[in-house]
């Protein structure tokens, strides 16, 4: 789910020494211990759970550093910069992979797959691909896939059922109301909704992902862009991008999805992310939300809106356009200066087992093992779980590139500058991010 934030500008991506303020343990012993490094939140509870077991099997006690995610990438790629021995063991956004290979961060894991013979093969092939490779395509490991996420929708069934409700949307709209399957079927039940009074108070479509300062708004836009067929660059061509980032199909969707902005959000929804859009659902502001999966097992235990109250859908198709969905979710990787790389190593031997996934996945963890998701209980297991599978079937991510950060900070501003603040026209906010994007590839000798 959750993924790269614009600090790691901070944390100085190309850094080869520890950055003022940052505290370093001190050289330990080699005690038999591990400490893993991830974030905190209720997945990272889920494996410190999960991971008595393998404390059990092994007695290498377990230690953790999770961090807030607004510190994650601030912290951890300070610390692989630093060339720290706080991690042992660190769950990392996919976009770190190009950063943890190219500067040695990372222990690559191909002759380690090797030797315990364990196959990618038995992971989805898009988690694969984004959460574990690098170049992509490539068969280069760097990372075991650990946590599948993707960004999905959440919607009040309740309202969605209530008879009167459903015949004023038709009379309306022509058509039943039900679960959005197109980007126009959302736009009409999010405008259906906004400023409806349902229970005695005003009701408003959507809470979408505008957030200017991290990644909110690339994670929200690139849901239309996606569904419209977007293309990052040239498919025969690599970093050209003129005609294809710049698209008729991607000038449209970015429109499209100011309209759903405008249109169809709560007031004071301009520079909301993952947290902003779980309270305008949770506190029954909005009758949708788009969010990443990994919160929906929150969503269906939460007292207010859980159960039966909410369901679940994957991001909607654009006319004839392949699904896709935007990605989130990490890869599991031993850090080169640990000093307890074989005890690492045994974490990820352990972690691979299919019983362990199972186990993983009902505790709250999102495996991506096709012994979890392609198990015939598994549908049935979560009443988000059969569309987890579709989104993780067809996920997109954004450029997993070693300059990845500043690649971000251009399409934050970008699109929150046309989307949010009004300025310029859809066609010129995608023409201006070109021209940011080949500067920074011609920094580094790409274009």
């Amino acid at each position: 789910m959750v993924r790269r934030f614009a600090a790691v500008l901070a944390a100085g991506l190309f850094a080869t020494v520890a950055v003022a303020g940052t505290t370093a343990e001190p050289a330990r012993a080699q005690d038999k211990s591990l400490t893993l490094c991830w974030a905190s939140w209720d997945p990272a509870n889920a494996l410190r759970q999960l991971s008595k077991d393998f404390t059990e099997e092994t007695g290498i006690e377990m230690n953790y550093e999770f961090v807030p995610w607004t510190n994650y990438a601030d912290r951890f790629l300070t610390v692989l910069n630093s060339q720290g021995d706080l991690c042992d063991l660190i769950i990392g956004d996919s976009q770190w992979l190009g950063i943890g290979a190219e500067f040695g961060h990372y222990v690559k894991l191909n002759d380690f797959f090797s030797e315990e013979e364990i196959s990618m093969d038995r992971f989805l092939d898009a988690a694969v691909y984004n959460y574990a490779t690098w170049p992509k395509g490539t068969d280069n490991y760097w990372a075991l896939p650990a946590m599948g996420d993707a960004v999905g929708y959440v919607y009040r069934k309740d309202w969605f059922q209530r008879p009167e409700i459903r015949k004023s949307f038709e009379q309306e709209y022509g058509y039943e109301l039900g679960v959005p399957k197109t980007w126009q079927e959302l736009m009409d039940v999010a405008q259906f909704f906004q400023g409806r009074t349902i229970d005695g108070k005003k009701r408003y479509g959507i809470a979408l992902y505008t957030e200017r300062g991290s990644e909110g708004i690339t994670m929200g836009v690139t849901n239309a862009l996606y569904a419209w067929g977007f293309e990052y660059d040239d498919p025969n061509n690599d970093y050209r991008m003129d005609g294809y980032v710049n698209s008729d199909k991607a000038v449209e969707a970015v429109k499209f999805y100011k309209k759903l902005y405008e249109c169809c959000t709560p007031p004071g929804h301009s520079n909301a992310y993952m947290t902003a859009n779980l309270d305008a659902y949770k506190s029954g502001q909005v009758a949708m939300q788009m969010n990443f999966f990994a919160f929906f097992p929150g969503i269906h235990k939460n007292d207010r809106v859980g159960g039966d109250t909410s369901g679940y859908f994957v991001n909607p198709t654009h006319g004839d356009k392949p699904r896709a969905s935007v990605l989130g979710g990490q890869g599991i990787s031993v850090v080169k200066y640990s000093d307890k790389q074989d005890m690492a190593l045994e974490y990820i031997k352990w972690f691979a087992q299919p019983e362990v996934q199972k186990r993983w996945w009902k505790l709250g963890g999102y495996s991506v093992h096709k012994a979890v998701v392609n198990a015939p209980w598994f549908k049935d297991s979560a009443p988000f779980a059969s569309e987890f599978l579709t989104a993780m079937s067809t996920v997109r991510d954004f450029w997993q590139e070693p300059t990845y950060a500043q690649l971000l900070q251009s399409t934050q501003k970008r699109m929150h500058d046309y989307i949010v603040a009004d300025k310029g026209t859809a066609k010129e906010a995608l023409d201006n991010l070109i021209t940011d994007w080949k500067f920074t590839f011609q920094s580094v000798g790409k274009y």
